[in-house]
């Protein structure tokens, strides 16, 4: 390979640039979908319980699907997956607008088409996720390099899809928002068919039993997890603070809104400014995250990005401060993505990552549908700022405690070398595999 006059640069970088365009127009399609499907439902219907019915079929769909795809994409290749399933997710979303304009679109038929989607969608984005090392690895690249660029990617969309959603509905009403989200669907499968591979299988020791069949192979993903117990603590701690996110999100802030008398608007600024903020950080990882020391990157940046935001909207301060405060957390719990999803690539051989991934991702969704439950239950025990106090220490020991675990010393860096990219040691191949024959 010729290194001296740079012509493969490009095609080095191809596929790094497909999957963060993949992932931007499937994420965004994913975001939309959560603002112009409930409006739409509410509009129509006027009534929340349906709303919520619908929301329901998605995302229940979409959990269990991406937590059961694993051995699919190990077995059949994070390529096909991704295509189908964004395929599918495009297919349903131009059949709703279609039978909306033709007076058919029932609510049954809805929601069996939401659950098509979130079935879909879920496996096609962890597939995707499954390209991140060896994308990063063609770019030369330092894999949190590759782990903060899709961190940003997956932010921004955040921020754009429900922004776009609002506009769209807004203008041309919830049914027309569908037609874009089914374009942005097909665009990632376009993009997945035209720039990406499947990464090339990694040696396998010849003592390592591989096994066959759906379930042995679903097994051996965790049986690898429960193996690890790094891994297995970080898998913990999402469970925990995903849910207490949802609790936040879901009851405690727009309720700390309401009792100091803001409306909607402050509820979106206060998210708005630690969304940006966290983007700004994600992109400084994706920049120099390699040089920085993994496991003070975590506990610094869970401890401004958690505890904070509960304890400024437990004292009565004033709006800006509450601004600076999320401002910071943001740049705090920007860097914390990178830097987990960087652990788990090192540490999960090439072979096992599909089951391992869908896996972890399953659990980390697992406790959000009891985010809301769990702050409004800390609500009717000790009040709004008892609340935050609870969530905030509950937020502080599931992410200090995994914090704790001697296997952060083992960490290594990852710096980019031009004619050996960053990979896996032979010796934590071996770690790995020997953890995988348990099953």
């Amino acid at each position: 390979m010729d290194h001296g006059d740079g012509t493969d640069r490009p095609r080095s970088l191809r596929g790094l640039y497909g999957l963060l365009g993949a992932d931007f127009a499937a994420l965004s399609a994913n975001r939309l979908l959560s603002i112009a499907v409930p409006w739409f439902v509410l509009t129509t219907t006027g009534s929340a319980a349906k709303t919520g019915l619908i929301a329901f079929c998605q995302i229940t769909p979409y959990v269990i699907s991406q937590a059961l795809a694993g051995p699919l994409i190990d077995r059949i290749g994070p390529r096909r997956i991704a295509i189908a399933g964004d395929l599918v997710s495009m297919a349903a979303m131009v059949t709703a607008p279609l039978l909306y304009e033709a007076g058919a679109l029932h609510l049954w038929v809805l929601m069996a088409l939401m659950a098509l989607t979130g079935t879909a969608d879920g496996p096609a984005i962890t597939a995707k996720a499954v390209f991140i090392p060896s994308v990063t690895r063609a770019a030369r690249a330092p894999i949190e390099r590759g782990t903060g660029l899709v961190t940003t990617i997956e932010r921004t969309a955040t921020v754009a899809g429900p922004t776009g959603a609002g506009f769209l509905v807004a203008m041309f009403g919830g049914a027309q928002a569908l037609w874009l989200s089914a374009a942005l669907f097909g665009a990632a499968a376009l993009v997945v068919a035209t720039t990406l591979s499947d990464p090339e299988p990694e040696p396998v020791e010849p003592s390592t039993t591989e096994v066959t069949g759906y379930f042995a192979q679903l097994r051996q993903g965790a049986a690898f997890l429960r193996g690890d117990g790094l891994l297995c603590a970080i898998a913990g701690m999402l469970v925990v603070t995903n849910l207490l996110d949802q609790a936040f999100m879901s009851v405690l802030l727009p309720s700390w809104a309401r009792h100091a008398g803001y409306g909607a608007e402050t509820v979106g600024l206060v998210v708005s400014v630690f969304a940006a903020t966290s983007i700004v950080a994600s992109l400084a990882a994706a920049t120099f995250g390699s040089r920085l020391p993994r496991h003070a990157v975590y506990l610094v940046g869970f401890v401004i990005g958690g505890v904070p935001r509960f304890a400024a909207l437990a004292l009565s301060i004033p709006l800006w401060v509450v601004l600076a405060v999320f401002a910071v957390g943001g740049l705090g719990s920007g860097f914390v993505n990178p830097i987990l999803a960087a652990v788990s690539f090192d540490r999960i051989p090439t072979r096992l990552l599909g089951r391992v991934r869908t896996l972890t991702n399953g659990l980390a969704w697992a406790g959000i549908p009891f985010g809301g439950l769990f702050a409004a239950a800390a609500i009717a025990v000790s009040g709004l700022t008892g609340a935050m106090i609870i969530v905030g220490a509950c937020y502080l020991v599931a992410t200090v405690v995994p914090g704790l675990r001697p296997e952060w010393s083992e960490l290594r860096g990852t710096p980019a070398a031009p004619d050996a990219p960053a990979s896996l040691t032979d010796q934590e191949q071996e770690k790995g595999a020997k953890n995988v024959r348990v099953a």
